[in-house]
């Protein structure tokens, strides 16, 4: 039996509405595709083309202090930017930075522009995500909230999958410099298509100025101490927790590649690490949606908290897997590690003040990221003692974290979580 055309566009508005799929939310879920998908094909393989242009251990462990490092800066001023001048104003900003550095590395190949270029879009996902949480929180209902998080989250899993695959059959092609070159070309060519649709597709939500003076000064803070004490007391036990487990994903990340092609005993090629990766997303992608179903119909702690437990154990399962198989399971590993961070943001969110909103989850970010950018570029000296000292450091700084949010981690009352589902977002 054929269904009806009503029929059919009903079905699509009862998907989209249940995914949490406007006009806006969609414009930014285009963006994260097209400039991730530039982004992971090149930068994923950026230790591999700063050795080949004569880099060490130290400057890719730079290279991943730095992104940390210029995360946590770029959060906060991100967060104030978008409360400040609205969020399609602030996209533009950020991926005409992107597109600067994407530029930089292609027209100077030379480790050290590498790292003057990442400063540039190493960090694009750390400054425009306040601005995306805060579009998510603005034009969602409470009870969709959590899935738009997540519906950001997949989409974005969607070029951390295909990506580093393309990247690695561009280096299988063209070779490390050339292929890493080519890369960051095509890069900048999605974030120009990226930046065009954006502006298309986003509404203006630039603040109004008359208003924003009536609100009981309510206006975004542009001081990080004075926006600490609003920080909510629960957020601050999650933020302690969170950067101890990031300890443990940062101080073997930017090594994962080097464990996996130059390390083990049975290395792999540039296409199987490209092909790693997208098991790892593929995994993810189908966690997402049944988990921000569950979250956003009870508390999240749960969540955050396997969460945590999967970041946990992936270096240690690492450190034992030296041929391909092993390495496909400990990529699955990783991919679970995605369980509950949708829902992590989505209690930031919930736990931040209304006028602050994007502000105050730069903030968090900010401060976890400089303690994280520090346990980054601590990893390069683990990894020279040895790659076994670097995994186990960052294990015990996972199992930390995760049995200290276990016991003192604090949750939203589901009673609130009910009250905020009344509110119109209009």
């Amino acid at each position: 039996m054929v269904s009806s055309p009503d029929t059919a566009k009903s079905r699509a508005v009862r998907l989209t509405g249940f995914l949490g799929l406007q006009r806006s939310t969609a414009g930014v879920l285009a963006m994260v595709v097209l400039v991730g998908m530039g982004e992971r094909m090149a930068e994923r393989f950026l230790p591999i083309y700063m050795l080949a242009l004569g880099g060490g251990a130290l400057a890719i462990g730079l290279l991943q202090a730095m992104d940390n490092l210029l995360s946590a800066l770029y959060s906060f001023p991100g967060g104030y930017l978008s409360d400040r001048i609205g969020i399609r104003k602030s996209l533009l900003i950020f991926n005409l930075v992107a597109i600067a550095g994407f530029a930089l590395v292609i027209l100077v190949p030379t480790w050290q522009a590498v790292l003057i270029g990442a400063v540039l879009f190493i960090s694009w996902s750390a400054i425009s995500l306040p601005a995306t949480m805060s579009l998510m929180y603005k034009v969602l209902p409470a009870n969709k909230r959590t899935m738009g998080v997540t519906m950001h989250s997949l989409v974005k899993r969607i070029p951390m999958a295909l990506g580093p695959l393309l990247g690695g059959l561009f280096i299988g092609i063209w070779g490390e410099q050339d292929g890493v070159r080519l890369a960051f070309g095509a890069a900048l060519v999605m974030a120009v298509a990226a930046l065009l649709l954006q502006q298309w597709m986003i509404e203006d939500d630039t603040p109004d100025k008359a208003a924003a003076s009536d609100a009981c000064n309510l206006t975004p803070e542009r001081n990080p101490l004075k926006l600490l004490r609003l920080m909510n007391p629960a957020m601050k036990g999650l933020l302690a927790t969170d950067i101890l487990v990031r300890f443990c994903e940062q101080i073997p990340y930017a090594f994962v590649v080097v464990w996996c092609m130059k390390t083990v005993a049975e290395p792999v090629t540039a296409v199987q690490f490209g092909l790693l990766t997208t098991i790892e997303m593929a995994t993810a992608v189908l966690v997402y949606i049944p988990v921000a179903y569950m979250a956003d119909r009870g508390t999240k702690k749960p969540f955050v908290l396997t969460t945590f437990a999967f970041f946990t154990l992936f270096p240690l399962v690492l450190l034992f897997s030296r041929s391909f198989g092993w390495l496909v399971l400990a990529f699955v590993l990783r991919g679970l590690k995605e369980f509950g961070e949708p829902t992590r943001k989505a209690l930031i969110m919930d736990l931040s003040p209304d006028h602050c909103k994007a502000g105050m989850f730069g903030l968090y970010y900010l401060i976890r990221d400089v303690f994280v950018s520090l346990a980054a570029f601590g990893g390069a000296f683990l990894w020279q003692i040895s790659p076994a000292t670097n995994l186990v450091a960052a294990f015990v700084c996972g199992v930390i974290g995760t049995v200290g949010y276990g016991v003192f981690g604090r949750d939203l009352p589901v009673p609130s979580a009910r009250q905020e589902a009344h509110h119109d977002p209009s």
